[in-house]
């Protein structure tokens, strides 16, 4: 387990151990001395990279940071003396495993950009306005969670499984979805723009208010969710709507292709604006008392 408080406390152990002031440490790491003292009081935590750059300097290895490391483990010897601190380059660098459990957490104004293999370490928490950028969370599970104005851009999240979490303002701009599992979520006023959600899968799932701007959808499913306020473009190929529900959506410049509609609610008020569509898609759209104007079959 981690958290802000415990890594401002081991910040603080071992840059007084090293007989540095919070300006040196500060100058070591090119940020501002304030910074280093809102680590020390648990305020907020450095990214990764800055974790990694302290696990030099201090002479640990990274999991030093992590709650389940004591403090008393802490190598004193030679890592520690002045001269290498003065000339970090004299510093191996640490091999580590990201290794650290951290579920059932609070985290604020984190980043992580560049994660690699969190997997299942991370339900249960609530996250808010962290940075998840360009890193490697596919496989992820999530759980109850609640992740509010975090930016997860040109991440790969293939395979991931959210259940049961409340997504709320977040940046998915370029992520890959592609065959992840969604299921009794609540998403909404999230940016999709360039996302894959090739092969996804969301149940029971509330989908409002979200930007889905030039998104991937091919063998994309919704069953039993709600759909509010939302503008499908673009290509759907071999997508499934089934049990849905539809509140101001519209399909605009759309090309639809063998996508199936089937025992969906209030889909007579969907808009089809210069839409595209096979014949069979046209079939289901036709069975489900679609609004067909804006619809052109195609030959």
């Amino acid at each position: 387990m981690l958290n802000s408080k415990s890594i401002g406390n081991k910040i603080a152990t071992a840059r007084k151990k090293t007989n540095l002031s919070q300006a040196e440490l500060a100058q070591q790491v090119s940020i501002s001395s304030q910074a280093v003292g809102k680590w020390e009081r648990g305020e907020s935590v450095p990214d990764i990279m800055t974790l990694n750059r302290l696990a030099e300097i201090f002479g640990v290895d990274l999991n030093y940071f992590s709650e389940s490391f004591k403090v008393n483990e802490m190598n004193t010897n030679s890592n520690f003396d002045k001269q290498s601190i003065e000339n970090p380059d004299t510093l191996s660098k640490k091999k580590f495993d990201w290794n650290w459990d951290m579920s059932k957490g609070n985290w604020a104004d984190a980043d992580f950009s560049g994660l690699k293999n969190l997997k299942e370490k991370f339900s249960s928490s609530n996250m808010k306005n962290c940075k998840f950028m360009n890193s490697d969370l596919s496989g992820l599970v999530l759980g109850n969670n609640n992740i509010e104005v975090c930016d997860f851009s040109s991440s790969d999240l293939r395979d991931s499984k959210i259940q049961s979490s409340n997504l709320l303002n977040n940046q998915f701009n370029k992520c890959s979805f592609i065959d992840a599992e969604f299921l009794k979520n609540n998403i909404e006023k999230c940016d999709f723009s360039n996302a894959n959600l090739s092969g996804a899968e969301f149940s029971g799932v509330n989908f409002e208010n979200n930007i889905i701007k030039e998104v991937t959808w091919k063998f994309t499913s919704f069953k039993r969710t709600n759909l509010s306020n939302v503008v499908f473009e673009g290509l759907l190929e071999d997508c499934h709507f089934e049990h849905c529900s539809f509140y101001n959506v519209k399909f605009e410049g759309a090309t639809i292709l063998n996508t199936f509609f089937k025992y969906n609610e209030k889909f007579k008020r969907v808009q089809f604006i210069d839409c595209k569509v096979d014949k069979i898609t046209y079939a289901f759209l036709k069975n489900n008392q679609a609004n067909l104007t804006g619809i052109t079959v195609l030959e």
